[in-house]
């Protein structure tokens, strides 16, 4: 199976600049995506010198990423957004597949398939929830 991910001009701006100040030559962003929240996704994301064992290696919009296969099924056909506002900034995941949510929470002001990643989950090197 072949993943397919896109990602929307905001969202390559903001992931070039991870990986160009992250100070790791030709380092490459590991995402890593599992099903849970409210809006149906939970990400973290951190820039790396090389994919670790397992992770398969995507050029999207001439960026490297490193996704593990159980983030690979999920990334299928999303697209990838960057988005801003006064209040918070973070990645977005717009899945045209996605039901929307039936709770009242914030997220759920969010468009159906959409899930909000905010700045805080970003990581230079090794995410604490990722060591072995």
């Amino acid at each position: 199976m072949s993943t397919s991910f896109t990602l929307t001009p905001a969202a390559e701006k903001f992931i070039g600049r991870i990986v160009r100040f992250s100070g790791i030559p030709a380092a490459g962003l590991r995402l890593q995506v599992s099903p849970g929240g409210c809006s149906g996704y939970s990400a973290e994301f951190s820039a790396e010198a090389v994919p670790q064992d397992g992770e398969q290696v995507f050029v999207v919009s001439g960026l490297k990423f490193f996704v593990a296969a159980e983030s690979r099924l999920l990334l299928d056909g999303v697209t990838i957004d960057f988005t801003e506002t006064p209040t918070s900034s973070g990645l977005s995941f717009l899945n045209p597949k996605q039901q929307a949510c039936g709770c009242s929470s914030a997220e759920a002001a969010l468009p159906p398939g959409v899930a909000k990643i905010e700045l805080g989950a970003i990581g230079r090197g090794r995410p604490a929830s990722l060591a072995s």
